[in-house]
């Protein structure tokens, strides 16, 4: 097995190294210091999901049934009204809104508000440049993960949501980090004997009150309120809302909500379009 030489971006020399997901710790052991170091300091299941990337292209084996399996569902809405039949807002953040304050910055309330739509939606996969604090770097590569994995539905604070699926609660955890998560639910899925899980961040503090660990969830029941700023890792109140088709190494009730541009293959079989749920239309990702 040929070791990995030290370099900047190490996602890249996974991706030719020809290895395969199981040699993974062959190979951190049989390379320098330094590169084992960087490497060990990253999920260990990113790191596999990149490696398969490099050998077949497909960097989640399941992810293709599981996409099967919600486009052939019939998904309750998140919201009432439904998001998919109300006006809305798209809220892109890179000047397409030259006026609009931060999702950060309590001006942002008022500035929506008057709008006068129920709904702002934040899109999956742009490339959002304001992603520039530590939490959001990298060991292995230098590039910074700014590509948004989730769709985010923006409404009052204390707005009910609504389970879109069946399934069971895999956690109820409260993300304390500045401008992360807050109050956050992650629920497990089944789709014909294969898991994948959603995640709805930043939500109110009545979270633990309505839904505990191992709690079964039926379709269309109340599972959370919209956050305040106070309770949702201080954001405007939305709702942050994601696929995941493999947990990887994350454990503790939190997943990461933006990737890297150069990964976003591997990060697309990871956590695939929000929409196959949301089936909001195409006039709602546009300005």
């Amino acid at each position: 097995m040929t070791p990995l030489a030290d370099q900047p971006d190490l996602y890249a020399a996974l991706r030719v190294s020809g290895a395969h997901p199981e040699d993974l710790p062959a190979l951190l052991a049989a390379s320098p210091a330094p590169v084992a170091e960087r490497l060990g300091r990253v999920d260990q299941g990113l790191l596999k999901a990149v490696l398969r990337a490099g050998q077949s292209g497909v960097a989640i084996p399941n992810a293709a049934r599981i996409l099967a399996h919600l486009a052939s569902a019939t998904p309750a809405p998140l919201f009432q009204p439904d998001v998919a039949k109300s006006p809305t807002l798209t809220l892109l953040t890179n000047g397409e809104h030259p006026d609009m304050p931060a999702f950060s910055d309590p001006a942002f309330d008022g500035w929506f508000a008057a709008k006068g739509v129920p709904y702002g939606i934040g899109t999956y996969g742009e490339d959002r440049h304001v992603y520039l604090t530590a939490q959001f770097a990298d060991a292995a590569s230098p590039e910074r993960r700014t590509r948004h994995l989730g769709i985010d539905v923006f409404a009052p604070a204390g707005t009910q949501v609504f389970a879109p699926l069946a399934g069971r609660v895999k956690h109820v955890t409260y993300n304390a980090d500045p401008l992360d998560y807050g109050n956050t639910l992650i629920l497990e899925h089944d789709a014909g004997g294969v898991a994948f899980f959603t995640l709805y961040g930043h939500l109110g503090g009545s979270l633990p009150g309505l839904l505990q660990q191992g709690d079964a969830v039926t379709p269309g029941q109340l599972i959370a309120h919209l956050g305040d700023w106070h309770e949702n890792g201080s954001w405007a109140p939305h709702i942050h809302f994601q696929i995941m088709t493999d947990m990887l190494e994350q454990k503790d009730g939190n997943f990461f909500g933006v990737g890297h541009n150069s990964l976003w293959d591997v990060w697309q079989s990871i956590c695939p379009d929000p929409n196959l749920i949301l089936r909001l239309p195409a006039s709602a990702f546009e300005v």
